[in-house]
């Protein structure tokens, strides 16, 4: 099977695809028409040799996938209808003040908050709960293990409640459409909806299997890290997240890379995962994500090379 650098994720009523510095967000339109806004970003790890460095470079990809997640969040909730009602005077003194940029601002606090509160719900909860065991579990190695099983236990009990939500699985099915046709591209297929549709939902590249090998490494890390106050221990659980992002997304770029047997039965648990975070496409989804790629990506000369065996594996 063929790899390709191409990327992406879901986005309200469409998808984002990105290509080395290239991306784009397709959305469909309430009047069924499909909206593509493309853009470019040069990668921090191409303008400075310390941010190629292994984990470090990891830091930074999350970090700009936040960045570049966020602005085409904020395009495709542009085209959501919602209701006609007469904005408050808060809103209209905000809307004289910003302008244009309040959903902008909006969705920047908001991301924002999102943070704050996943690292007090993954990261410190767990930490509070399984130290409130201190009296009865001396042992820190002990504890320290059962706080990462209560943070995975936390983390999948959320993706359970999140899939049961009419809005969230709408963007759950444009996730699947995107893994379903950069799988398609990677088997050397051309992007057409029929052929696009027989293809998995799962992808070892995904950021859900990301997220999952965060829990499972801040487990390790933490085992091997020991401070003696609780303030320290707290903090550590907040200043360390980037390290162990950066560690986690090695071993997706190697699982993405890979078809080791190891790295694919370490693998397993993130596919498994996908099962929640993705739902089958329809056909209308699948066309905005092959929008998507097309925007970024010639796949049709790509293939050609393919067949011609100019690309290797």
């Amino acid at each position: 099977m063929k790899r390709t650098m191409i990327g992406g994720q879901a986005v309200m009523e469409g998808v984002m695809m990105k290509n080395l510095d290239n991306y784009a967000v397709a959305v469909r339109k309430p009047d069924h028409e499909i909206e593509i806004m493309q853009g470019e970003y040069v990668s921090l790890t191409k303008r400075h040799a310390f941010c190629r460095l292994p984990i470090v470079r990891g830091v930074v990809s999350f970090g700009e996938s936040l960045y570049i997640g966020l602005k085409t969040l904020t395009f495709s909730s542009e085209f959501i209808e919602e209701e006609e009602r007469e904005p408050g005077k808060v809103e209209r003194f905000l809307t004289k003040l910003f302008g244009d940029k309040l959903d902008g601002i909006i969705m920047g606090l908001t991301m924002c908050f999102s943070f704050v509160m996943a690292i007090a719900i993954f990261m410190l909860l767990p930490f509070w709960l399984s130290d409130l065991m201190k009296g009865y579990i001396p042992s820190y190695s002990l504890r320290t293990f059962i706080e990462g099983l209560i943070r995975v236990g936390i983390f999948l009990l959320y993706i359970w409640l999140i899939s049961r939500m009419e809005e969230i699985n709408r963007v759950f099915m444009y996730h699947g459409a995107e893994h379903k046709t950069i799988n398609c591209l990677e088997h050397g297929e051309p992007l057409v909806p029929e052929n696009i549709r027989k293809y998995s939902r799962l992808h070892k590249r995904c950021g859900t299997s990301f997220l999952l090998f965060v829990m499972i490494v801040s487990i390790i890390v933490f085992m091997f890290i020991r401070v003696d106050t609780l303030i320290w221990r707290m903090l550590l659980r907040v200043i360390l997240v980037p390290a162990i992002a950066g560690i986690s997304y090695e071993f997706i770029r190697l699982a993405g890379r890979s078809e080791n047997r190891i790295v694919n039965a370490l693998s397993k648990p993130g596919l498994c995962l996908q099962y929640f975070t993705t739902r089958e496409p329809d056909m209308e989804m699948l066309e905005v994500a092959v929008a998507a790629v097309e925007s970024v990506f010639d796949w049709k000369a790509y293939q050609e090379a393919m067949r011609n065996g100019e690309i290797e594996d």
